[in-house]
């Protein structure tokens, strides 16, 4: 006969229990606790290892009513995982202001000039001009144009922006050089 099996009470008791402000667990009911953590250790690695085990033979775990992390995703807030797991925000949020550079600057400054590269670490935005006189002006409104940058990207994206001029082309043909010759006046520098 187990100890569970023997009736509560004075008369089938085994054990007696002295009244007192805290009595002290005896080695049984440790032996008690312990016996009741092992069982429900036992039975988490059973189900675990049942669960291995169906997969397997199965073919995979079997989906259930609710959402799990195996569920399919729309595109949108699959790409938004991807960028945030892949620290890709702000090299997309400057992907999309060359992408949208007219809009963000106005279709006649997006005539005369373009982004051409981002440097991330310094946050400055290189711009392109097709003349010096336009150069010029985008370097007057480069302030207004970090803000207005700033306002759609997130504040400190772009620090500055570096405006440079029309490349001019190359006009030396041959070995030979002729000094202070550099091209065409006023619209290459």
């Amino acid at each position: 006969m187990r100890r569970e099996d023997l009736p509560d009470g004075p008369a089938g008791s085994a054990e007696v229990r002295i009244p007192g402000p805290a009595a002290e667990p005896s080695g049984v009911d440790l032996a008690r606790v312990a016996l009741r953590a092992a069982r429900e250790q036992a039975r988490a690695r059973g189900s675990a290892a049942r669960q291995k085990r169906q997969a397997r033979t199965e073919g995979g775990l079997r989906s259930g009513a609710r959402r799990d992390g195996r569920d399919p995703l729309p595109l949108g807030a699959a790409i938004e995982r991807l960028k945030t797991e892949r620290g890709w925000e702000m090299p997309m949020a400057v992907g999309g202001v060359m992408g949208r550079w007219p809009e963000l600057v106005g279709p006649e400054l997006a005539r005369h000039c373009v982004p051409q590269s981002y440097d991330e670490q310094a946050r400055v935005l290189s711009v392109r001009c097709d003349s010096t006189a336009w150069a010029t002006q985008v370097r007057l409104l480069a302030p207004q144009l970090v803000a207005r940058l700033n306002a759609d990207l997130g504040q400190g994206t772009v620090k500055s922006i570096r405006v440079r001029g029309p490349e001019a082309p190359d006009t030396r043909h041959g070995p030979l050089r002729a000094p202070g010759s550099r091209g065409p006046g006023d619209t290459y520098g």
